[in-house]
C-alpha cells in the first residue's frame, strides 16, 4: 500500500516538474512585452508598406499575415489597418478566381468562393455583380437553389450604386450598364414572388442610359409584371367587392386604377413590339443604347398578347392598335 502511495506522489511530482519546466521555457508574456512585440511587428509591416514596388508590397503582405497570426483576435486600430491591407492585397486574386469560376459555369463554387471573400470585403461591387450574373445564369438553367442569395447580392450591389460608393464599374462597361443589368436581374428574381417590386426594377432598367432602355424583352417583362402584380390584385379585389353591385364612387375609383394599370401594361407590350421592329443600331451618343431585334416567332407571340390585351381594353376592337405601335416610342413612359 505504501509503495502504491509513493508511486502516486512520484507521478504527481513528475507532472508538476514538467509543467514547471514548460513554464520556464515558455513564460507567459506580460502586457508590456506583448505590446512591445506588437509594435515591432507593426513597425516592420509599416516600413515595408511605404514602398510601392511589387516586391515591397509582397513582403508587407507576408509581414501582415505574420502579425495577424501572432496577434489573432486583436481589434485595435493597428490590427484594423493590417487587415485592410491584407484584404486589399488579396482582392485582385480573389476577384479573378471568382470571375474565372463563373466563366467556367461552376456557379455553386463561385458562390462558395464569393461568400468567403465577402466576409472580409462585404462592399466589393465586383464580386457582388459577378455572383448576381452567376445566379441569374444558374436560374436560367433551371436550378433555383441560388436564387435567394442572388437576390441579396443584386440588392446589395444596387444599394452601393445608389449610394454613390461605386467608382469602378467592373465587371460592367460603365455605371449606366451596371444599373440597367442589375435592375433587370432583380426584376427577373422578383417577378414570380413579388411582381409589384419587379415592376419597379424593370422600370428602373428601361429608364437607365443603357442597352435596356431600348431592349424589347425588358419591356415585355415589365408588361407581364404589371399584369401579374397590382393589376391582378386589384382586379380580384374589384371582383370580390363590386361584382353585381350598383356603381359607387369607390367602385369607380378602383376601376379607374385597374384601367390605368392595364394601359401601362399595354404601353410596355407596344414598346416591345415597336423596338423589335427597329434596326439593331447603336445610339450616336451612347453605344450602350441600341435596339435588339427579336426572332420573328417571339415578336409575333408578343404581338398576339398585345392584341388580346388591347381588345380587352377597347371593347374587343383593334382600331388604333397599329397607330399605338407606330407612335408609342415618341411618348414618355407612363
Amino acid at each position: 500500500m505504501r509503495s502504491f502511495f509513493f508511486l502516486v506522489i512520484s507521478a504527481v511530482l513528475l507532472v508538476a516538474f514538467a509543467v514547471g519546466v514548460r513554464a520556464q521555457l515558455h513564460p507567459p508574456m506580460t502586457d508590456a512585452s506583448r505590446d512591445a512585440e506588437k509594435e515591432r511587428y507593426f513597425a516592420n509591416f509599416t516600413e515595408l508598406k511605404r514602398f510601392p514596388t511589387a516586391d515591397s508590397r509582397r513582403k508587407a503582405y507576408e509581414a501582415a499575415i505574420q502579425y495577424l497570426k501572432r496577434f489573432e483576435g486583436e481589434r485595435d486600430p493597428e490590427a484594423r489597418v493590417v487587415r485592410e491591407f491584407v484584404t486589399e492585397y488579396e482582392r485582385p486574386g480573389r476577384q479573378l478566381e471568382i470571375l474565372n469560376t463563373y466563366r467556367s459555369k461552376e456557379y455553386a463554387k463561385a458562390f462558395a468562393l464569393g461568400r468567403v471573400a465577402l466576409e472580409h470585403d462585404r462592399d466589393n461591387f465586383f464580386i457582388l455583380s459577378v455572383l448576381t450574373k452567376a445566379g441569374i445564369e444558374n436560374a436560367s438553367s433551371g436550378n433555383v437553389s441560388l436564387n435567394d442569395a442572388t437576390l441579396d447580392y443584386a440588392k446589395k450591389a444596387l444599394s452601393l450604386l445608389d449610394s454613390g460608393k461605386v467608382t469602378k464599374p467592373e465587371p460592367f462597361n460603365d455605371l449606366n450598364e451596371a444599373r440597367g443589368a442589375l435592375n433587370v436581374a432583380l426584376g427577373a428574381l422578383l417577378r414570380e414572388k413579388a411582381p409589384v417590386e419587379a415592376v419597379q426594377a424593370f422600370r428602373n432598367a428601361v429608364q437607365s442610359e443603357s442597352f435596356y432602355r431600348t431592349d424589347p424583352l425588358t419591356y415585355h417583362r415589365l408588361g407581364i409584371a404589371i399584369l401579374r402584380g397590382e393589376f391582378a390584385q386589384l382586379s380580384k379585389e374589384y371582383h370580390d367587392k363590386y361584382l353585381n353591385q350598383p356603381p359607387s364612387p369607390a367602385q369607380q375609383e378602383m376601376l379607374a386604377k385597374i384601367n390605368k394599370l392595364g394601359l401601362q401594361a399595354l404601353d410596355a407590350y407596344a414598346r416591345a413590339v415597336a423596338l423589335s421592329d427597329r434596326p439593331e443600331v447603336p445610339s450616336e451618343t451612347n453605344t450602350n443604347v441600341r435596339s435588339a431585334k427579336l426572332p420573328p416567332e417571339i415578336r409575333n407571340k408578343i404581338l398576339e398578347q398585345l392584341t388580346s390585351l388591347y381588345k380587352g381594353l377597347h371593347n374587343n376592337s383593334e382600331d388604333g392598335l397599329k397607330e399605338l405601335i407606330a407612335t408609342v416610342l415618341s411618348k414618355p413612359l407612363p
